[in-house]
């Protein structure tokens, strides 16, 4: 006997990408229960539960039959529990509770509470980006996943809180408004940055630095150029104090970059659900494995390299990192994404990053101090400084030694200071204008120039030539060094 089938439509989440699930249902006379095939894993199993329950529970029939879910294509790995929702909705129009045509222009996510209630999920950027390639005309999410979806133009989402108002809006009872779309900004009180990340800056820092003008310049220059930066010194020189204000010297996030960093951030299973608009800040600690800072795991996600995408990631001591972590650096650093190998296939995040890092001279930290002698012996000093690879220094393009700043300046005003910060962002944005003109486009830097790039746009002396030659043969200078000068 053949049964009644349905189809909704909902998408996976693969890495930086999604791709279309056809959740395709059929009910037949047989032995009542619910089985969900098509490679899903261990929480869209247990969907059966609470599909069951909330259905029940939002005053709608669960069908007594036999009742097969397939999430189409089949060869595709899936998981999350945002397709609870489409699995409901295809039982109600496979038992002839909702009509295909009620169901067939939109796209469906959430979680399922057993009261009905939905609950927010990963990847709402996503979810919308594959709406959108579908031709779909709605997108219905949980409420606290809507502002993320309205990044995306060309689709029209709609919040629902539980299964019994999406029923009713279905029905055209109780119709479901669109949310008005958003102009960008996190919910108050938010700064866009992970709530998760206790590293976050959250107080301005840039304003409580006395003295130090080289290192403030230097500074300036990697916010403009993003160049990344290494600061090495004593400890109590300001080293982590600098390197956490360079968040205060980078613009807000452009809009396009907006969709990139909340898009990354919502595939992440800690993340709360909130627009992005400043650069990210991340700071892992030195303990981090290998997968927290570039990303994958069982179930891939982004790592703290992706995460700092279109922002600063700081590795505060680098020389206390493990050496493969360090080393996993070098590529990312270089093309500006991260590939990841995996059962399934190749993912790639990007990792526009800016790199600040900091370290001590030596192992008891005070090689070159004018005040404490170093007690390091030179073997110590040459093992610790060691640590951290040729190649990877190479991509590091300014490299400072900070020194304890004279006492007199501690009693420098804060007019003076803040007049320091105004006149440095200044000349950033002044900086920032002018690469936007040199290279004809807003999201390329000095950082990122190429040897064709300096050919073509920059009018180097032969003068200049030949000091940079020089320099280069003296100090034994690298290709990509020599670029970056």
């Amino acid at each position: 006997m053949r049964g009644k089938i349905a189809m909704v439509r909902s998408a996976a989440l693969l890495g930086f990408h999604g791709a279309l699930v056809e959740v395709e249902t059929d009910i037949k006379a047989g032995l009542p229960g619910l089985q969900i095939v098509g490679m899903g894993n261990k929480a869209i199993d247990e969907a059966r539960q609470r599909v069951r329950s909330a259905v029940t529970n939002s005053l709608l029939e669960f069908p007594a039959q036999k009742i097969t879910v397939n999430l189409a294509p089949a060869e595709l790995p899936k998981d999350g529990t945002h397709l609870d929702v489409p699995i409901a909705l295809s039982i109600l129009v496979a038992s002839g509770q909702l009509k295909p045509a009620e169901v067939k222009d939109a796209l469906f996510a959430g979680e399922l509470a057993l009261d009905g209630s939905l609950r927010p999920v990963r990847g709402a950027v996503l979810l919308a980006e594959q709406a959108v390639a579908a031709g779909a005309k709605q997108l219905f999410l949980p409420p606290q996943n809507v502002a993320q979806a309205q990044l995306v133009p060309g689709i029209e989402v709609i919040g629902v809180s539980n299964l019994q108002e999406l029923y009713r809006a279905l029905k055209g009872v109780a119709r479901a408004e669109a949310s008005p779309t958003p102009e960008g900004l996190a919910p108050p009180g938010d700064t866009g940055s992970p709530a998760q990340s206790p590293s976050t800056p959250e107080t301005p820092l840039f304003n409580s630095i006395v003295g130090l003008e080289k290192a403030k310049r230097a500074l300036a220059i990697a916010a403009a150029g993003r160049h990344n930066i290494l600061l090495s010194g004593p400890p109590g020189t300001g080293k982590s104090l600098l390197a956490k204000s360079l968040r205060e010297l980078l613009p807000p996030l452009s809009p396009t970059e907006i969709v990139e960093v909340t898009k990354l951030h919502s595939l992440t299973a800690a993340s709360t659900p909130v627009v992005h608009t400043t650069p990210p800040f991340r700071a892992p600690h030195h303990s981090a494995t290998l997968t927290a800072l570039i990303g994958g795991g069982l179930r891939p996600q982004p790592g703290d390299l992706s995460l700092a995408h279109k922002g600063i990631l700081f590795l505060d001591e680098l020389p206390e990192y493990p050496r493969a972590s360090l080393e996993a650096l070098r590529q990312p650093l270089e093309e500006r994404t991260i590939s990841l190998s995996r059962l399934y296939g190749h993912i790639t995040y990007p990792a526009d990053i800016l790199l600040v890092a900091t370290m001590n001279p030596c192992p008891c930290g005070y090689l070159g101090d004018s005040h404490t002698p170093c007690t390091c012996s030179g073997m110590e000093i040459a093992r610790y400084q060691k640590k951290i690879s040729g190649p990877l220094l190479d991509r590091i393009d300014l490299r400072l030694t900070i020194h304890k700043e004279k006492q007199e300046h501690f009693f420098d005003s804060q007019t003076l200071i803040n007049n320091q910060q105004i006149t440095l962002l200044a000349n950033i944005n002044c900086a920032r204008k002018a690469q936007a003109f040199r290279y004809k486009r807003s999201d390329v830097y000095n950082a990122y120039a190429t040897f064709e790039d300096v050919r073509k746009l920059f009018n180097v002396t032969p003068e200049a030539k030949n000091l940079l030659t020089q320099a280069a043969k003296k100090m034994n200078l690298s290709s990509r060094s020599t670029l970056r000068i």
